[in-house]
């Protein structure tokens, strides 16, 4: 359901992708397409810990999973359309991202420590983009 969810929202990252100025969508490009993987990769980490045997012991990676992936869609929306607020979201998004990467790093499922990479690596753009865009 997860994966579904967000190949809708994909088409819908796109569309204001191309509504927005080419200056905005090349300046944060980097960054966007980080937020985006790592938004892609918390949903499916989430639904998997799903089936994970001891969900209970899943929980806050859960509960940064849907965070992280609801920061990162939020941070890209906001860089496509070139918000003066797109830093200030990017700061806390690379907060999330760590935050997620690092209960995901506790866990030793696949899923968990893909996330975990992608998380943190997502969490280094958003730094770099909001030390550039500062």
């Amino acid at each position: 359901m997860g994966r579904l969810r967000h190949k809708l929202l994909r088409p819908l990252l796109a569309r204001l992708l191309m509504e927005v100025t080419p200056m905005a969508h090349e300046q944060f490009k980097s960054c966007i397409d980080a937020c985006v993987r790592c938004a892609e990769e918390c949903a499916h980490c989430g639904e998997a810990c799903l089936s994970e045997a001891d969900v209970s012991m899943m929980a806050e990676c859960i509960r940064l999973d849907r965070d992280c992936a609801h920061i990162c869609w939020t941070a890209a929306a906001f860089m496509s359309r070139g918000s003066r607020f797109a830093a200030d979201i990017c700061r806390v998004c690379a907060e999330v991202c760590d935050a997620c990467g690092d209960e995901c790093a506790k866990h030793e499922q696949d899923h968990c420590q893909k996330c975990a990479e992608v998380c943190h690596a997502c969490a280094d753009e958003c730094r770099r983009m909001a030390d550039v865009a500062a």
